[in-house]
């Protein structure tokens, strides 16, 4: 079940996009990180890379960057260097209190993700990598969907319009301007969280 797709449009920012990072999330997401293509991006380069079934281990968790597929999502990170970093995520449907809980900070130690629409969920990756590997503007993204057994047609289309979105921005800043279009409340709701956690270094 795992995949690798590497799209080269010569200079430009560098995406790598990650699915199925941990448990049996692969499942689901393959289905939609086979749908981006040559025609995502107009430069720069896109990989997409979705691991196989693996234990569950979370990534708020620093041992799980200790384990053979953390290190290999470390090991990609470093090889390719990316300015746009995405974890492609799905999530069981009796967990949606949990990750959207606004108490989730106390309990995790992170910021509640944020529902954009169809259960569809954004949040910022790891702390433990957010800071450690990636630059003040780079882009570094979670985003869950319902997994196969509660998710809908609408999930997923909703889940790769994200997708595309993500990968045809060229900087943050556009990225941002073209969800708060879209998604106004959702999007100053992640700047608020992003504010309250990182300070002067938001991820989003």
């Amino acid at each position: 079940m795992g995949f690798f797709r590497l799209i080269d449009k010569g200079d430009g920012p560098v995406r790598l996009f990650v699915g199925g990072v941990h448990g049996r999330e692969g499942l689901t997401t393959i289905r939609a990180l086979r749908r981006l293509g040559f025609n995502d991006i107009d430069n720069g380069r896109l990989i997409i890379y979705s691991c196989n079934p693996t234990p569950y281990i979370s990534t708020l968790n620093p041992d799980y960057y200790r384990s053979p597929q953390g290190r290999e999502i470390l090991r990609l990170i470093e090889k390719y260097r990316p300015s746009t970093y995405l974890e492609a995520h799905c999530y069981r449907r009796e967990s949606y209190d949990k990750l959207t809980d606004p108490s989730r900070k106390s309990s995790e130690g992170v910021p509640p993700l944020i529902e954009l629409e169809e259960g569809v969920l954004i949040g910022s990756v790891s702390p433990h990598i957010r800071k450690k590997l990636f630059k003040r503007d780079d882009i570094c993204l979670t985003v869950e969907m319902p997994c196969l057994d509660g998710g809908s047609d609408r999930s997923l289309d909703v889940y790769v319009e994200f997708l595309r979105t993500v990968a045809s921005s060229e900087s943050r800043k556009e990225l941002e301007l073209r969800l708060e279009g879209r998604y106004p409340v959702q999007v100053e709701t992640a700047r608020r969280y992003a504010r309250e956690f990182f300070g002067e270094y938001p991820p989003f």
